[in-house]
């Protein structure tokens, strides 16, 4: 397969979208890199399950206090503002449609916005969590992915064949190849690597990648 994106650099261009004091929900594990690379003269206020809004970044190595952390286990820095709440006060957030972002990892999305994130298989997780209440609570969800499997299937689809985390909340998908959005049942190509032709793309799309417009270069820096 040609070149691609590596995991921060999808990141950093996810990051890039991020509009200045959003209120963002970060999946965890990969999308957490996200938090990262906030554009300059932007700030985004992250907001975790288990009830923390505003904290900082992570202590460096040594530095943490575990008493302190994020819902996947990691630390968390506090800083000036740092919040602190009952993790049910902060699925109302959450539910109650106050986070303007939730940027989410899949195995799987559909051409009409289903994701499907989670799985109970012989290395899945043993519960969605709260990703459920996060793609129907929050204004706009966007994933961050591989563009395929490790074995080169597409992750973007016709329809999920595994268990919906959620039905048509998808609005935009960032790639190691592309940045697609949802639109009216389609996924519609925004940008591409130049280094991929829109053949080769599509073969590697298990939908019909749709243009609207001209379709910008993706460019993102050595990271």
């Amino acid at each position: 397969m040609t070149q691609k994106l590596t995991s921060t650099q999808i990141a950093w261009r996810a990051a890039q979208d991020i509009q200045d004091g959003a209120y963002v929900n970060l999946g965890i594990g990969f999308p957490e890199m996200v938090a990262k690379f906030q554009p300059p003269g932007r700030q985004a206020i992250f907001h975790t399950e288990n009830g923390i809004l505003g904290f900082g970044e992570a202590p460096a190595p040594g530095d943490e206090d575990w008493d302190l952390i994020n819902a996947g286990k990691k630390a968390v820095t506090i800083k000036p503002g740092t919040a602190f709440f009952h993790h049910a006060d902060s699925f109302a957030m959450v539910r109650g449609g106050h986070l303007d972002v939730a940027i989410l990892g899949a195995y799987q999305v559909a051409q009409n916005g289903d994701l499907a994130n989670w799985s109970t298989g012989p290395k899945g997780v043993p519960a969605v969590g709260g990703a459920m209440d996060l793609v129907h609570g929050a204004k706009r969800v966007a994933v961050i992915t591989e563009h395929v499997t490790k074995d080169g299937k597409p992750k973007l689809l016709d329809a999920c064949t595994l268990p919906l985390t959620g039905v048509g909340c998808v609005t935009r998908v960032y790639t190691s190849l592309a940045v697609v959005d949802v639109q009216d049942g389609h996924f519609v190509l925004r940008e591409k690597l130049s280094s991929i032709s829109m053949d080769e793309l599509q073969s590697l799309t298990g939908a019909t990648l749709h243009v609207d417009g001209a379709v910008a270069e993706l460019t993102v820096p050595e990271l």
